[in-house]
């Protein structure tokens, strides 16, 4: 087997995601063969290393012993069987522990994070209905927010490419301002960006609270609006008013959970609780698909009735799958067994002095961290198509970097090593330099 059959044969069969496939006459996809540790390699042995965790879902790297092991020996006990009327014991000590994690209970499993966007928000509508308030059945977003690309995630993602095509099929949720520290005025911090966001979250909810389910968030860090990072306080002051007009706060956390931002949790940066909290991506280690969705006992209790029609019926297949349940046990094991969080403190300043270089960059507006979460902001002069050009260079590195628009970022396993740590960071800059100097020779 070589690269070039392999792409061949998957331009004639596959059709890839968030992909104009089209694209791909001239810029074919990259097979990948095998990966190990924090790196991807083809099958004519080249190797790029995995600076995004393959889309943020690889905690920590490709083929980890402990994760596969314990898929091996749950495999030669129990596959799979439906998890409506049976249970298993992946399941409920995930459960356990989940609701140990988060302070919620009641897990309720899907397959994806637009699984668990929609998981959550039709809990909360029906909640409301249960409860003798169906006229709450509208929901609110954060401009510029990502939840998933299902209908019903698409209401609630401010993203016009993903959305403006199916918008006949979309009941689009309101929008109110985000919080990102970027959009600081004259003398502002991001406290207060924060503060000011709150005060339109507030206008909203006094004339509509009646009508709204729930507020959506991103805790922290909108990931897909180009890594948008804001302070904490925006969270502290919408858990508030959500108390106070009577509206659900579900936390996605599908890309920010599991250490990502620093703790555990995005939200607990805040010292809250939401009403529902979403799990997906790192749940697994980047294993095998996976999404929870937790919520308090008081709205599992509004479902709880001799009446079937008052029971929560989503469901699909593989709910509760008992391998993806066990993988990710495995690595909440790895959690506890290693004391990642502190381990990744002390590699995010590692990666901080090395990725000095960049974030000292003439074309660099906004560089940022939080947690395992690096992000630089290009001057948007710099060069057309950003994006994939800059992705083609990072390839050409031996790289996996692909910007969101003008911003670079990088979301890396938890498990880089001195050589992993100064290949990202020499990639990263050479990919930068290559595509301005692209930009240039094109002007001359």
């Amino acid at each position: 087997m070589d690269n070039a059959s392999m792409t061949q044969r998957s331009l004639r069969h596959v059709w890839h995601p968030c992909t104009q496939m089209k694209l791909h006459e001239a810029h074919p996809p990259v097979p990948i063969a095998r990966a190990e540790g924090v790196w991807l390699h083809d099958f004519e042995g080249r190797r790029y290393l995995d600076g995004i965790s393959s889309w943020w879902v690889n905690l920590f790297g490709h083929g980890h012993p402990h994760i596969k092991a314990a898929l091996r020996d749950q495999l030669d006990t129990l596959d799979h069987v439906m998890l409506a009327g049976f249970t298993h014991q992946p399941v409920v000590e995930l459960s356990e522990r989940l609701g140990a994690l988060t302070g919620l209970g009641h897990a309720f499993y899907g397959s994806d994070g637009a699984s668990a966007t929609e998981i959550a928000l039709k809990m909360s509508a029906h909640y409301w209905r249960n409860s003798g308030k169906p006229e709450k059945s509208r929901f609110i977003g954060l401009a510029g927010g990502y939840h998933g690309e299902t209908v019903g995630a698409l209401a609630v993602t401010d993203i016009a490419l993903f959305r403006e095509a199916y918008a006949p099929l979309v009941r689009l949720a309101a929008t109110v301002a985000s919080p990102d520290a970027r959009g600081a005025q004259a003398g502002e911090s991001a406290t207060d960006v924060a503060h000011r966001a709150a005060a339109s979250l507030q206008a909203w909810l006094e004339q509509h609270h009646t009508h709204t389910a729930a507020l959506i968030v991103e805790p922290m860090v909108q990931c897909a609006a180009g890594m948008a990072m804001y302070d904490a306080a925006y969270l502290r002051e919408a858990r508030a008013l959500c108390d106070r007009y009577e509206v659900h706060l579900i936390a996605d956390e599908i890309a920010t959970g599991f250490g990502r931002t620093g703790t555990m949790f995005a939200h607990q940066q805040a010292g809250i609780r939401p009403d529902f909290i979403c799990l997906s991506k790192g749940l697994t280690g980047g294993t095998l698909p996976l999404s929870a969705v937790l919520t308090t006992d008081a709205v599992y209790d509004a479902f709880y009735d001799d009446d079937v029609a008052r029971g929560f019926l989503h469901s699909h297949s593989y709910t509760g799958n008992p391998l993806a349940c066990r993988a990710a046990l495995a690595t909440l094991e790895l959690f506890e067994q290693t004391d990642v969080l502190a381990s990744n403190a002390a590699l995010a300043r590692t990666l901080d002095q090395a990725f000095a270089p960049l974030t000292q960059h003439a074309a660099v507006r906004n560089a940022r961290r939080l947690g395992m979460i690096w992000a630089w902001d290009i001057d948007p002069t710099a060069a057309p198509h950003f994006a994939r050009r800059y992705t083609e260079h990072a390839m050409h590195n031996g790289v996996l970097l692909r910007p969101i628009g003008q911003t670079v970022y990088a979301m890396p396993p938890y498990v880089m090593d001195e050589e992993a740590v100064d290949h990202l960071a020499r990639g990263a800059l050479a990919a930068l330099n290559a595509t301005l100097a692209e930009q240039g020779s094109a002007h001359g």
